[in-house]
């Protein structure tokens, strides 16, 4: 408002209230000096009095409208400083809020998983929320629809949650089927050593080398039985290259302890248990008495248990009859001995022994020249020379490529002449 302006409003009301003074005085004075003024007389008075009054009036109320102006600018100014104080301190927070956006970003991400389950109950919420708008429009309360509707809303969360579960296993298998395809794809590099493994088993040249590669990878996989077995395997193949005796039973008590670490891992697999048998044979060696009869148990509950869970391999089977063999052969104070330290001596017959060597041959013909040779063993001790004699030709025919092979050979040159 202009300054004149404020001048006209201040003149107007003064200008007024010297309007209603000067009546009121002339007023008071025409009734001192005259009290018997006649009745057209007094009439003229009040209506000279009316008419000032009724023009200060006016002057009075014409401020009175100015003054509320006024104060209804006043009013509007106050409320547009109110929100220029308020932008500013909105300004002031998204300064201070800017800085902290990454770390506000970082957290979000990973929050992924809460942000799924949020992303899930969405269409839920909204459709919650519409329906309350709806009710709310037919003068109904939230809580009367939320009443009404909520078998429909059960429903509803019922088979969003369905299809959400059902979306993600798919996106699942579809993540499994593609590692799957990557896997087939490319060599595993567990399977690669595993056959590397099994081809320097087979060679007799490189019999025992796989210890080398196996050890270079315990660290990696040895919570696998499949490369613990095999590891075992090793140091039995180690245990008979090796010629120093000391480190030849630190080979066997490390291959047994390999052994057990696999039928840990897995006891349902047939390799673990026979190799492990194995290793108990071959530490029997360098025991005690006491513990060659331990070990012995060992040997046979292990080759037991193999064959029950792998009956068609035949090696298990010429353990087997060797360990038969050998019980066959134990001397009266053996016996005795094996009876005081474990109450029950081991029991088996030259013919036991004889059944499971022909098991082998029955699986595999010809198995191995050292299977032939103890069941020839076996037809002699039973006086089945003719038997024995043919048994002993065919051994002869099979050439010797193991150190194995040669022992049997031994065998066989000191056997015939019996026969």
């Amino acid at each position: 408002m202009s300054q004149s302006d404020s001048r006209g409003l201040l003149l107007g009301a003064l200008a007024g209230a010297a309007g209603v003074t000067l009546a009121v005085v002339w007023y008071q004075s025409r009734t001192r000096t005259s009290t018997t003024s006649s009745s057209s007389g007094g009439a003229a008075s009040r209506i000279v009095a009316q008419e000032l009054f009724l023009t200060s009036n006016d002057h009075h109320a014409g401020g009175t409208v100015a003054l509320a102006g006024q104060r209804e600018v006043l009013d509007r100014l106050g409320a547009l400083i109110q929100c220029v104080s308020e932008l500013k301190e909105e300004v002031r927070a998204l300064k201070t809020a800017l800085p902290l956006l990454p770390d506000h970003v970082r957290d979000e991400m990973a929050g992924g998983s809460r942000r799924l389950e949020s992303r899930r109950s969405t269409p839920t919420r909204r459709r919650r929320l519409a329906g309350s708008a709806a009710a709310r429009q037919e003068g109904q309360s939230s809580e009367e629809w939320e009443s009404e509707g909520g078998y429909i809303t059960a429903m509803t969360d019922s088979e969003d949650d369905d299809d959400d579960e059902e979306e993600d296993r798919r996106r699942v298998e579809a993540e499994e089927e593609e590692e799957k395809e990557e896997k087939e794809k490319e060599p595993d590099a567990l399977t690669a050593l595993l056959d590397r493994a099994d081809a320097l088993h087979e060679s007799q040249e490189e019999k025992g080398g796989a210890l080398g590669a196996l050890l270079e990878q315990k660290e990696q996989f040895w919570q696998s039985y499949a490369f613990m077995w095999r590891l075992a395997r090793a140091y039995s193949d180690a245990h008979e290259k090796v010629q120093d005796r000391e480190e030849k039973k630190n080979m066997a008590e490390a291959g047994k302890k390999a052994g057990e670490d696999a039928i840990a891992l897995n006891p349902n697999c047939a390799e673990s248990h026979q190799w492990f048998a194995i290793l108990c044979g071959q530490l029997s060696e360098y025991d005690s008495i006491q513990n060659k009869i331990k070990n012995g148990y060992l040997f046979k509950d292990h080759l037991d248990r193999a064959i029950e869970l792998k009956p068609t391999d035949p090696l298990s089977y010429y353990l087997l009859g060797r360990w038969c063999y050998a019980v066959a052969q134990c001397t009266w104070i053996e016996r005795k001995i094996a009876a005081t330290l474990f109450g029950e001596p081991p029991n088996a017959t030259v013919q036991d022994a004889l059944h499971n060597f022909l098991k082998a041959e029955e699986i595999s013909p010809q198995y191995s020249k050292s299977n032939l040779v103890f069941l020839a063993k076996c037809y002699k001790d039973l006086g089945q020379k003719q038997k024995a004699k043919e048994v002993c030709s065919t051994a002869s025919c099979i050439e010797n490529i193991s150190n194995e092979d040669d022992e049997a050979q031994k065998e066989l040159d000191t056997l015939l002449p019996y026969l």
